[in-house]
């Protein structure tokens, strides 16, 4: 069967434009029901509540000029010889917008009434404003709360989806992508995302409330001025589309350049020790800082766009306000605007500036998470090569019969075998040592077994099982495996040997860790097994890491076993030990041992001898030195000199 170990872009679907990802985002909103629609229906009523403060402001204007008004003009009226008062009336009337059929005695009454009247008026607009600030203010309360605890709640479902998902990814996906590039997928693009969706995406449904609930007052309240206010929209609108066009590849880049940015800064962490050693530090610091300066670039670019983009839209709403200014002043003029008219209108002209000015930055966040949600969804949505058959079933207990058979292997689906043609069978119990030299393909061989890769041609089977046709968990558990690389975790030694079963006993542990040879300098330490290992286990020598890893494996008592030159990193003396711990382990087993040295796997029921991916040589260690040249020849390389050596 040919490998699928194509590179993780041609495995996902067609990449989604960025509306798409962010809609995908914000649909994880959906999970919480009710308690999204929260935010938006509490903005609501903030809206309404802003939208209302201006007519507000009208009648305090109109109840202290009408006022103001009425006194003066009965002050008036009472100066006025009365001979002159009868010719005066029509004219008072047309001033004061009151009917001309009005008598003396009947606009005095009026007048009185709205002097009496005015400031009660007052008192009653202005505590409505205070009820309407006081509705606004708690109101966008609990929409900025509920807003964000949606926001967090999102970005917390995305971040494990993204995290579930990098780990059920196979092992080619990792080998094509940095953990630098990963990590900032996991972190800052879902920030970005979440910035939007908390604060963006809200902003952004309050400006088109706000917007459009000004636009029905603003041509309720005066046509004319309403028509001379509009034409500023459209290029508004018009400008947003350009820019945000423009906008997005630059953010995407932007992130790109932040992920190189953080790839560099993460190996430089990781290798300090080796930075260090051969004194480059001056050279990483090079590095690091043209990717700094790149990723600096790449932002600046992106804020003299918007540097430009921002003035332009200031300067098309002070031409929308002048044109209002024009027209209103002149209606003012001729006695056709109220001034409280004209300051509600004014008022509610800079809520229809604002929602505008409001876009631009809506723009630059939406611009963000939509590079950021499609980088993320990238990742989501890329194929496993290493998945579960849909018909799949659970491996049983086994006995650890395991079967090469025609195996080739191929990384990434193409170029030269790593394996070719690899036929080879382990009985249950058996202990096979796979010697060659490197690049033979030795643990290629231990990485298909526990099916981190699957074969590009033939199969595997363990007691006849397919490895293709079981569940990844029910085969993995039944394999342990010690890697040369050893890797522990940050926490406590006891918390690293039971890392595979940590329902583990604390006599299993110390059981384990006497079996591996680590009992003894576990003890050593202070806090014994409750001593923190460090990041990656820096606080430990080579050889103590190799012995806890060894230890993780014996806990859990597998019946296949994997030691990828597992004393690799320890001396002589704790070899020795290592070795007659494993010995006694690997009974009743089936075990697979990667060594460089002959002297430690001379009893091994089988010894496979790999050559450029073929096997060149299988057999017991006696049958082989009688039969095999190249066997005794490696032999002869490693131990006639140790033994001339000690000799002399």
């Amino acid at each position: 069967m040919q490998a699928t170990l194509s590179h993780p872009r041609t495995r996902t679907r067609p990449r989604s434009s960025s509306n798409k990802g962010i809609g995908r985002a914000i649909r994880y909103l959906t999970r919480y029901k009710q308690q999204a629609l929260l935010p938006y229906l509490f903005l609501l009523v903030a809206t309404l509540s802003q939208l209302a403060v201006p007519r507000m402001v009208r009648n305090v204007i109109d109840a202290v000029t009408s006022g103001y008004v009425a006194d003066q003009i009965l002050q008036a009226l009472d100066k006025i010889p009365a001979a002159f008062v009868d010719a005066a009336l029509p004219k008072i009337l047309e001033l004061t917008g009151r009917p001309a059929s009005l008598t003396l005695d009947q606009l005095k009454v009026q007048l009185e009434a709205d002097a009496a009247n005015a400031p009660q008026a007052l008192i009653t607009a202005i505590a409505a404003i205070v009820v309407f600030a006081l509705l606004r203010g708690l109101f966008a309360f609990l929409q900025a709360f509920w807003a964000e605890k949606n926001s967090q709640a999102v970005a917390y479902d995305l971040r494990n989806d993204l995290y579930a998902k990098i780990q059920r990814l196979s092992f080619s996906y990792h080998d094509k992508n940095q953990t630098g590039q990963l990590m900032i997928r996991a972190t800052d693009d879902v920030e970005k995302v979440r910035l939007f969706i908390g604060q963006g995406l809200l902003q952004l449904v309050g400006a088109v409330i706000l917007l459009t609930g000004t636009v029905v007052i603003l041509f309720t309240s005066n046509v004319s001025l309403a028509w001379t206010a509009m034409p500023i929209l459209p290029v508004a609108i018009v400008i947003f589309i350009v820019f945000a066009s423009v906008a997005q590849p630059m953010f995407a880049k932007v992130q790109q350049k932040l992920s190189h940015l953080n790839t560099v800064l993460q190996e430089n962490l990781a290798g300090i020790k080796v930075i260090k050693a051969f004194t480059r530090e001056r050279e990483q610091q090079a590095k690091f800082r043209a990717a700094a300066d790149d990723t600096m670039n790449q932002q600046i670019a992106v804020s003299r766009l918007f540097t430009f983009m921002f003035p332009l839209v200031f300067l098309i709403a002070n031409l929308g306000q002048a044109a209002i200014l024009y027209v209103g002043g002149k209606q003012i003029i001729v006695g056709a605007l109220s001034l409280g008219a004209w300051q509600e209108f004014s008022l509610y002209l800079m809520y229809l500036f604002f929602p505008i000015m409001m876009f631009g930055m809506i723009v630059t966040q939406m611009g963000q998470a939509g590079a950021s949600a499609e980088r993320i969804f990238e990742i989501l949505d890329a194929k496993s090569d290493i998945v579960d058959k849909p018909d799949a079933v659970k491996l049983p207990p086994v006995k650890g019969d395991v079967k090469f058979e025609n195996v080739t292997f191929r990384y990434f689906g193409g170029g030269e075998p790593v394996l070719n043609n690899v036929s080879f069978e382990a009985k249950a119990g058996e202990t096979v040592a796979l010697l060659g030299a490197t690049g033979s393909g030795k643990t290629t061989i231990i990485n298909l077994l526990p099916r981190f890769y699957d074969p590009s041609e033939g199969k595997i089977t363990i007691d006849g099982y397919d490895l293709r046709d079981v569940t990844l968990d029910s085969l993995r558990s039944q394999i342990g495996i010690v890697l040369q690389e050893t890797t522990l975790f940050s926490g406590t030694i006891r918390e690293n040997i039971a890392f595979g079963k940590p329902d583990a006993t604390q006599q299993e542990i110390e059981a384990a860790a006497k079996a591996a040879a680590a009992h003894e300098f576990i003890m050593s330490f202070p806090e014994g097994y409750n001593t923190h290992v460090g990041e990656r286990g820096q606080t430990l020598s080579g050889g103590q890491k190799q012995r806890i890893a060894i230890a993780r494996a014996i806990l859990l008592n597998p019946r296949i076993l994997i030691l990828d030159d597992s004393t690799s990193s320890v001396d002589l003396a704790t070899e020795a030990q290592i070795q007659k711990a494993l010995d006694t382990l690997m009974e009743g087993r089936t075990s697979f041992v990667i060594a460089q040295r002959i002297s430690t796997v001379m009893n091994a029921d089988r010894i496979i001898v790999l050559d450029k991916g073929q096997i060149v040589a299988q057999g017991r260690h006696a049958e082989l030195m009688e039969e095999e040249p190249i066997y005794a020849e490696i032999y002869n390389s490693q131990l006639l000199p140790e033994t001339q050596s000690g000799q002399r």
